[in-house]
């Protein structure tokens, strides 16, 4: 587990001692969610299962430091202890509601003696006035949870919202949705989560679970095909098994990427339609393709109907309106 740990910060251990101290000063229960951890091994591939432990571990800690700090001052002053009550979860719009199973995360974190009754689960599409699930408790407890559970569903309800629609515009064409790292400092895990629920893919995680050479990597490098060639050399010498994509802006540089082999994937970066089928025919079966860049709702068809194998877009994380979601006390 150090070793796997370890991997995540270069080799620190730093981070270990993070998760130690968030495990048993916190008294953040992991084994508690296991049976929920266990259903996202299809999720993000590229992480393996303690890695996602710890990337959830650090973000529902962190976000509950953040809210509540030394303590949740309304609650404690009019609210007794030892008072209890139920809250539901309050649909006021409508999309793919995403989030329900990180939301009992949090609630166990907070308090493990919370109950949480479950109606609708994650992917399925709500409509206004629906009830997503209720919990019961203490109150102090509800209250405590409330603006961190709403905020991360409402987020993440959004994302796998858009992706459903992008899954649908896709539909027929073979092609399939990748979301990017474009994403919310420290919330990646859960934006991820949620391009996954909505029907689409997961590209890399972070910068190492994958190569990509891009744009500034290969000028910085000195080329193409020099950036492939010292990247190979890289990862046999470190022993890493990573897959390598790299990211062409024109057809001259589609025919150099050819002539090397290892590389996983080809990005087809801002290209015109005429453009990316003249690409996705000089590739062939040689490795997959991947476009990008001017994706959106009005292109991504048309791009896909090129015929690459994948598309990806930035828009699912950065460009989404959150789904209006309430916590009610009843």
């Amino acid at each position: 587990m150090l070793n796997e740990i370890q991997h995540l910060n270069g080799g620190k251990k730093e981070v270990f001692i993070v998760l130690i101290f968030f495990s048993k000063s916190l008294n953040f229960q992991i084994h508690k969610i296991c049976s929920t951890l266990a259903s996202y091994k299809k999720v993000i591939k590229m992480i393996s299962d303690i890695q996602f432990q710890t990337e959830l571990q650090l973000l529902i800690s962190n976000a509950i430091r953040e809210d509540v700090g030394t303590g949740d001052y309304s609650s404690l002053a009019c609210i007794p202890e030892t008072a209890h009550g139920q809250a539901k979860l309050l649909v006021k719009d409508q999309g793919i509601i995403a989030g329900v199973a990180i939301a009992k995360m949090i609630f166990e974190f907070v308090d493990p003696k919370l109950k949480v009754k479950t109606f609708i689960e994650d992917g399925t599409y709500v409509e206004y006035g629906d009830v997503v699930f209720e919990v019961s408790g203490s109150s102090q407890s509800i209250l405590k949870s409330e603006r961190v559970v709403l905020n991360t569903m409402q987020r993440m309800s959004a994302i796998a919202t858009k992706t459903g629609e992008y899954v649908k515009l896709l539909e027929g064409t073979g092609a399939k949705i990748l979301d990017t790292r474009k994403t919310t400092p420290n919330f990646r895990v859960a934006e991820k989560w949620a391009v996954k629920i909505g029907g689409g893919e997961n590209h890399r995680f972070a910068l190492y679970d994958m190569v990509m050479l891009k744009d500034n990597h290969i000028d910085f490098a000195g080329g193409i095909t020099l950036a492939i060639k010292k990247t190979k050399e890289y990862l046999k010498t470190n022993n890493l098994d990573l897959k390598i994509i790299v990211e062409a802006r024109n057809l001259d540089e589609i025919r150099e990427i050819l002539l090397s082999d290892g590389v996983h994937r080809i990005l087809i970066d801002n290209f015109n339609y005429e453009d990316t089928k003249t690409a996705v025919a000089l590739i062939g079966n040689k490795t997959k393709t991947e476009s990008s860049g001017n994706i959106n709702e009005k292109t991504i068809r048309e791009y896909a109907l090129c015929g690459v194998n994948y598309i990806s877009s930035g828009a699912l994380t950065h460009s989404v309106y959150n789904m209006d979601l309430s916590l009610k006390a009843f």
